[in-house]
């Protein structure tokens, strides 16, 4: 029978995931172990009180932040309600920030050990798990992702870094299991930087609540996306697909990628949309990617790393002011990568030493790297030239 392309890449998909070496969750969960790594904040914490740079000047960024306010009022909800791009509003920001602001506060905490800022982290955190119970309306699951992509993240630090009392650790895990990660372990058949950020906030979910069967399935749609975002040319003509989303067609595919025909190692799903939403994407694949290091398997040195590579470069390419081909998007790219190069550029350049130079260029002309407001915060602070 004779192979079409898009017959091509469903027979080379299958044959990718059948040879890809099976994830397995660890048998000891590492803490602090999302995102972030206790050596990691040590490096950074003897930078800053050394006054070195960038470290320095990317932690002063973020203590000048509305999230480091030790004034700060939690607004939790019961119900948020957040509509396409957050319209309507009811709670969106208010959690999306206020989860991002516990992270602050708590890497605030390991940085000065001044005991008010993990304090304030615990009355944020208490704040909302003794209120929330869901989350409606078409945003929903990906309102879920973001949000629940920062909770872990401060709760991994104080729980396993301070020592004073959180009574309602127990409260704030039963929030996590119940409110967010229902949703969020479904994963989505919307655009790739949707459940890259969902898979993102499930794993990391999975690791504060060492539960080692939904981080086994996250893991597992992790494998799938990210290489239905990522475009390399040995994928063959067309993309790879995630099988449920039901592209069975090279029209299909042509559409969901944005109308983009032409197809070249490094592009990504979302990049004919606009580089904010393709930057989502990029950022949680190498969150993903640098807490299962941080957890013992290193996804660097595989299929995702060079996919992260790849897609790091060809928009950073842009980003700097290369002339937009006629081929590529109908000549004309929206730009704004947002703060979310760090992590990969430190794991595959400096971990690894290959060579990166667009994005070495863009990661230092942006430093210090700051927040989305949405689910990125001060990476050049927990992952700038971070040898950890």
């Amino acid at each position: 029978m004779r192979r079409t392309p898009l017959l091509a890449a469903v027979v080379a998909l299958v044959a990718a995931f059948l040879s890809w070496p099976a994830q397995a969750a660890p048998s000891t969960f590492v803490h602090p172990g999302v995102t972030v790594s206790r050596a990691q904040l040590d490096f950074a914490r003897t930078e800053v009180l050394a006054g070195a740079q960038p470290w320095k000047a990317a932690y002063d960024q973020m203590m000048a932040s509305k999230y480091a306010d030790l004034n700060r009022t939690p607004a939790p909800r019961a119900t948020v309600e957040c509509g396409s791009y957050s319209n309507p509003n009811y709670g969106c920001t208010d959690e999306r920030e206020d989860a991002i602001a516990a992270y602050t506060d708590a890497l605030a905490w390991y940085i000065t050990k001044d005991a008010r800022y993990a304090q304030k982290a615990i009355q944020i955190m208490d704040a909302w798990s003794s209120t929330i119970t869901s989350h409606t309306n078409s945003n929903a699951p990906l309102q879920t992702g973001w949000a629940g992509s920062s909770w872990p993240k401060a709760a991994e630090i104080i729980k396993y870094t301070y020592t004073g009392t959180w009574a309602n650790q127990a409260r704030f895990a039963t929030m996590l299991r119940n409110v967010y990660l229902p949703v969020v372990i479904k994963g989505s058949n919307s655009n790739g930087n949707w459940e890259l950020t969902m898979t993102e906030a499930a794993v990391g979910i999975s690791v504060f609540l060492e539960d080692k069967t939904s981080y086994d399935t996250a893991m597992a749609r992790f494998r799938t996306r990210a290489a239905a975002y990522v475009y390399l040319a040995s994928d063959g003509s067309v993309p790879k697909t995630v099988p449920s989303q039901n592209l069975d067609t090279t029209a299909k595919i042509v559409s969901y990628w944005q109308g983009q025909s032409t197809f070249v190692t490094g592009l990504t799903q979302e990049t004919c949309r606009d580089f904010t939403h393709t930057g989502y994407g990029i950022s949680s694949i190498s969150h993903i990617a640098e807490t299962s290091r941080i957890q013992g398997e290193d996804l660097y040195g595989t299929d995702v790393g060079e996919r992260l590579r790849q897609a790091l470069g060809f928009q950073a390419k842009y980003q700097l002011g290369t002339a937009v081909p006629s081929w590529l998007c109908g000549g004309s790219l929206n730009l704004g990568l947002g703060p979310v190069t760090e992590v990969g550029y430190n794991a595959l350049h400096n971990r690894l030493g290959i060579a990166m130079t667009n994005t070495q260029t863009l990661t230092q002309n942006n430093r210090p790297a700051g927040t989305n407001n949405l689910f990125v915060a001060w990476e050049t602070l927990t992952h700038g030239d971070n040898p950890s």
